[in-house]
């Protein structure tokens, strides 16, 4: 099936982990879809939904540690 997304391709897409999915189903927050053979999908309008239309934000933290003063010149600010 073309554009569909596993439980875990699901949580990815909208930011989330997969125990945090099953755990909004078990709560009747979401409700996936399901193959002839029982397990869970979820498709492009599923994760619109989800996002409301926007894309997820994603902040990256980074840490840096000199050993020494000496080294302090090598951290370089990214801004």
């Amino acid at each position: 099936m073309a554009n569909t997304h596993s439980i875990g391709e699901f949580a990815k897409r909208i930011g989330r982990s997969p125990s945090t999915v099953r755990l909004w189903e078990q709560e009747g927050k979401i409700t996936p879809k399901r193959l002839p053979s029982g397990h869970r999908y979820f498709d492009e309008s599923d994760v619109r939904a989800m996002l409301g239309g926007a894309p997820v934000r994603r902040v990256t933290v980074v840490y840096c540690e000199v050993s020494g003063s000496g080294q302090k010149n090598d951290l370089v600010s990214l801004g």
